[in-house]
């Protein structure tokens, strides 16, 4: 019983990664390479689109999983004892493994403008770290407030922020780092540079780190007093 629902976990894990990735990937291809857009219509677009399917993802997959789709999700979600060690490595294995399967599906839909499952990015996207920081924290910090406040509009509110920070910060908010690894493979708009997709993973695991300690002095105090309860 407790394989087979660990087995349900990872599935939801690995589809939900892929479909996120196909979302951020997909979409700029197609405004950018399809219908000849301007970038900033298809950033746009791409804010647009990965509201709209984060928001599902989140709902369809949360019961099963908790939808991390993050490995740094993960990695808070494991400091605050939510899942243990060998289960966290498992989900950052399956979502790395599900972005990149979501970047090929994605060259698949568009063989014509890729001509390729994978292709190294030679995207420069250096000057912007900083933003990675901004971005991760918030977003971390905003899924560890929500899930601590038993929200129900949680599916909403992590997709509006991430399709808000897409438009309001420097990188344009990758915040994750199987995100990152899967678009370090994609030649298209979408993509990054392997140079510069590593810092964009170290920027990140500091966001998330920075959030997951100003979370437990927010609410250190509360947490003693439950426990006391």
């Amino acid at each position: 019983m407790e394989k087979q629902r660990l087995r349900g976990e990872l599935a939801a894990e690995y589809l939900g990664s892929m479909f996120l990735v196909m979302a951020a990937v997909s979409s700029m291809l197609f405004f950018t390479y399809v219908l000849e857009s301007g970038k900033s219509l298809a950033i746009l677009a791409n804010a647009i689109s990965v509201t709209f399917v984060l928001c599902v993802l989140i709902e369809m997959f949360g019961p099963v999983s908790g939808a991390h789709f993050n490995p740094v999700v993960t990695l808070v979600m494991a400091l605050e004892k939510k899942v243990n060690a060998g289960k966290a490595a498992l989900f950052v294995l399956v979502q790395t493994l599900g972005g990149l399967t979501g970047t090929a599906f994605t060259h698949l839909m568009f063989w014509s403008e890729t001509g390729a499952l994978f292709v190294v990015s030679e995207n420069v996207r250096r000057y912007v770290y900083f933003g990675e920081v901004i971005g991760t924290f918030i977003l971390v910090l905003a899924i560890l407030m929500l899930v601590k406040a038993k929200s129900n509009h949680l599916p909403m509110m992590v997709g509006f922020l991430v399709g808000g920070q897409l438009m309001a910060t420097s990188s344009t908010m990758f915040a994750n780092p199987q995100v990152t690894i899967a678009r370090m493979l994609t030649g298209t708009t979408s993509g990054i540079r392997p140079v510069d997709g590593l810092v964009f993973i170290a920027m990140q695991i500091i966001g998330a780190l920075l959030a997951y300690a100003v979370y437990r002095l927010m609410f250190a105090q509360c947490d003693k007093e439950e426990g006391r309860g």
